[in-house]
């Protein structure tokens, strides 16, 4: 999916609230919390609705936020992780 563009769920259908080291994140469609940590909702407030592809998310994130592991590989597991859990579409 190299030529995929990502995009997080619309900010009304889903409620975020940092828990210490965790985020919750409520999807209201699916009626399930999730709970995140960094980079997941890191990810997800960059990514909003309108959608970025993998390496155009790379570069914000990159620019926004202190990356530990901040490779290719990584965030696509990540991304592969987070559409997994239905909290972000690739199209």
């Amino acid at each position: 999916m190299d030529d995929a563009v990502y995009r997080a769920p619309p900010t009304d259908g889903v409620l975020i609230a940092p828990l210490d080291e965790f985020t919750a994140v409520y999807h209201r469609a699916s009626g399930i919390t999730h709970l995140l940590t960094e980079p997941a909702p890191q990810i997800l407030a960059v990514l909003g609705e309108g959608g970025l592809s993998l390496d155009a998310l790379l570069d914000r994130l990159g620019q926004n936020y202190d990356l530990t592991d901040g490779t290719r590989e990584a965030l696509a597991a990540r991304l592969d992780e987070l559409i997994e859990a239905g909290l972000v579409e690739a199209a």
